[in-house]
């Protein structure tokens, strides 16, 4: 019998009174924060909540997710984590779609309101039956909104104790749902097994001290955060520096303040951080503390990598993933030489291979796309047996992403398989380019797509974001394309741009940009 609940259970056994959650002024220890998980599980079994039952949340990164996240879990419910930027229709549709039936949400600002978005999503979701209110203040003894019940009130006078349902290994934990960049989103089945081995994995891939501190700005909607940085942080009895929304000048501070010495990010978050106007003292201090940096998500460019440890003298470890891999498949693994630019080597317990579109084996170097079996495998997509068959086949699930291996078995992104450009019958993997293109002086960001071309099919466009005082021209960035690549490759469309598009997680989003 296994439950992940046992992550904050144990925990909160052996160092009760350390400091589980730092947020702003709030410094909440292991055993409160557990007590508190337990009220939430006692409240969903007075609702009739109970085993198999989804559970959504709709929380940026605040102390109330571990609340209800393992609160849930105890009561042996489905967690169905929700991305905090969905509108009521997108609310809606994940609620029916995971047959959730309560929903708690956070009550966001005037800027932006989600527990208003989530009320009016949730009022149209038939099967959803309860719904709480996580307020912003959490001394409110009103509901701003009429019909939702308040967090804190719905939790007076449960018991602060709870046995927590032995779940079977394989009973799905969490759903999480992909970002649906082709069709609807598709919730991905993690059982508590997947979540609890992917987590202890993890933890053996970098070093831990006695007493571990970590910033966590990356969503713990995402399974990144909550894996790579929530699950591993209780597993190792860490501090959780929370920060609600990812700004480089806050994260600096935090990084500085709390003396965090881990640090987890995608690329968009290092290049926040390289942007930063920080300070020498700063940086000094950011030098002494931080010692583990990760990075996955996406492909992190080779002049992030170079400017990180520069900038702040920590080698930043790559790893990879996905939400239908609980996430970690492959790192950059501490017994073994790291290798810039790759995504490392399969982590324990995990194979990994590269396939052609029939599902046959690619060998050598490649290119292929990545298919991955092992112990981190979804059980599937909720409610989409066709679509599960589509992804795994004998155990092996196919990613989307095409890698090249090189003769140490360690893998390179190229790109994602759909995100390839054809242009005049040559594949362009725009992962090249971009990585080029940011080696220009005058280059701060870059993300290459295709866009509709009469003759050639497709015809290569760069975005970009110059650095700060740069005066570079359409005209003059082609040209230096048209030095350094192929005359198929360049890109023959420059727009430039003050900021890009990003999903909540800091990925670019390329669909919006084509």
């Amino acid at each position: 019998m296994l439950n992940l609940s046992v992550l904050l259970e144990d925990a909160a056994r052996e160092t009760p009174d350390r400091e589980a959650v730092v947020f702003g002024d709030l410094r909440l220890s292991y055993s409160f924060l557990d007590s508190v998980a337990n009220q939430v599980a006692n409240l969903l079994r007075s609702r009739g909540i109970g085993p198999g039952d989804k559970v959504a949340l709709s929380s940026p990164n605040l102390p109330y997710f571990p609340m209800v996240y393992f609160g849930a879990l105890k009561a042996g419910a489905v967690v169905v984590p929700l991305n905090v930027l969905l509108k009521p229709r997108e609310i809606t549709y994940h609620l029916a779609d995971s047959d959730a039936r309560a929903l708690f949400c956070f009550e966001g600002t005037p800027e932006l309101p989600l527990g208003e978005m989530g009320h009016a999503g949730f009022e149209k979701a038939e099967g959803c039956e309860h719904f709480f209110l996580l307020p912003a203040n959490p001394a409110a003894t009103e509901s701003p909104i009429e019909g939702a019940e308040l967090f804190w009130a719905a939790l007076a006078g449960q018991p602060d104790t709870f046995d927590p349902v032995q779940t079977d290994p394989n009973d799905t934990a969490v759903i999480i749902y992909t970002s649906g960049t082709t069709g609807q989103p598709k919730g991905a089945e993690l059982s508590h097994s997947n979540l609890l081995s992917n987590a202890m994995v993890s933890d053996t891939l970098f070093e831990r001290t006695l007493h571990d501190t970590s910033l966590v700005t990356l969503p713990l909607f995402h399974i990144f955060g909550q894996t790579c940085v929530m699950n591993v942080g209780l597993y190792r009895r860490a501090t959780l520096v929370l920060q609600p929304r990812f700004e480089p000048k806050q994260a600096v501070e935090l990084l500085v303040k709390e003396k965090v010495n881990i640090f987890a990010g995608v690329p968009t978050m290092y290049w926040g951080l390289l942007t930063d106007d920080t300070s020498d003292e700063d940086i000094a201090t950011i030098r002494e503390n931080l010692r583990v940096a990760v990075s996955g998500g996406s492909a992190l460019p080779m002049e992030v990598l170079k400017g990180v440890k520069k900038k702040f003298d920590v080698d930043v470890l790559e790893g990879y993933g996905l939400s239908e891999t609980s996430p970690v498949a492959s790192f950059n693994r501490p017994d073994r030489p790291a290798k810039p630019g790759s995504i490392g080597l399969p982590i324990w317990g995990i194979e990994m291979k590269l396939i052609d579109e029939e599902w046959n084996d690619v060998e050598g170097e490649g290119p292929g796309e990545i298919a991955i079996r092992g112990h981190n495998i979804m059980k599937g997509y909720y409610g989409r047996p066709d679509a599960t068959a589509d992804s795994i086949k004998d155990g092996w699930f196919r990613t989307g992403d095409v890698a090249r291996r090189d003769e140490d078995g360690y893998y390179y992104i190229i790109d994602r398989s759909k995100d390839m450009i054809i242009r005049g019958g040559y594949n362009v993997y725009p992962r090249e380019l971009e990585e080029v293109l940011m080696t220009h002086p005058d280059v701060s960001l870059a993300a290459v797509v295709g866009v509709e071309h009469p003759s050639h099919g497709e015809e290569i466009k760069a975005y970009v974001i110059r650095t700060p005082g740069s005066s570079l021209t359409e005209d003059e960035l082609v040209a230096w394309g048209k030095e350094q690549f192929a005359n198929y490759k360049y890109p023959r469309i420059v727009e430039f741009r003050d900021e890009l598009p990003m999903t909540a997680t800091g990925k670019i989003l390329k669909r919006e940009l084509r």
